[in-house]
């Protein structure tokens, strides 16, 4: 039996261990779902507000963007929104609206594995096709798979007016579409598209564009303003 003086010490140092190991435990995120809106009865889940988003790469939602009516937007070179779930097939939907020479972005399947989003997820190209040099070549247009794929030219609205947006992933093929009318598509892992991304700045990222699961993206980091509303996602089965 130990002495009352040598019991003392004893369950100090187990208070003094257990303290310490706890200070090391990883620090938990909150649940990735925590705020995210249920999906409705025809399978459709609201994405327009900031509650459904945050950092990428953080657990809370950067300074910056802000939330009005059902309206998220940002004036200025902010960080980039991810959805706080994760998607494999699914249909997106929304509306977007650039200040002249803007410049923006839809991500999806996006992972966390690299420093930049569009390092591993595709991105969806808003754009101001009149006034932003991208405007030059349609690989960089607005609606193009970003660098990969082109879109006909003279579907999108002017900088200042309500484009409308349409994402479709089913398993390996990708469908842009751009104020009604289908722009873009692709199937990953097809001969034409391993080409595409070899001979593109894409080539030099082994994972990009290969998950088969994860986030939307908004881009944030160019000037500018860039507005989205009645932003939607639904599973695909």
């Amino acid at each position: 039996m130990l002495r009352p003086a040598m019991l003392g010490v004893a369950v100090a140092a187990l208070a003094l261990t257990a303290a310490c190991s706890h200070s090391q435990r990883p620090t938990m995120s909150p649940s990735p779902s925590a705020s995210v809106t249920p999906a409705g009865p025809d399978g459709w889940r609201d994405l327009s507000s900031l509650s459904a988003w945050r950092g990428y790469k953080e657990p809370q939602l950067p300074a910056g963007w802000s939330e009005t009516g059902g309206v998220i937007s940002k004036s200025a070179s902010v960080e980039d929104l991810v959805s706080r779930d994760q998607y494999g097939d699914f249909e997106l939907s929304l509306d977007w609206k650039l200040s002249p020479g803007g410049n923006a972005g839809i991500f999806y399947r996006a992972t966390e594995e690299y420093e930049k989003i569009y390092w591993s997820g595709t991105e969806y190209q808003l754009l101001d096709d009149a006034r932003h040099p991208d405007g030059r070549n349609r690989l960089t247009s607005a609606a193009a798979a970003y660098g990969l794929y082109a879109p006909p030219a003279g579907v999108v609205h002017a900088a200042g007016e309500w484009n409308s947006t349409r994402i479709v992933v089913r398993g390996t093929h990708v469908e842009h579409w751009l104020n009604g009318q289908k722009v873009v598509e692709y199937d990953y892992g097809s001969p034409d598209w391993e080409a595409k991304v070899k001979n593109s700045k894409f080539g030099e990222w082994p994972h990009y564009g290969r998950a088969t699961r994860g986030y939307i993206g908004i881009q944030g980091d160019h000037d500018g303003t860039l507005m989205l509303r009645n932003i939607k996602v639904r599973n695909l089965p």
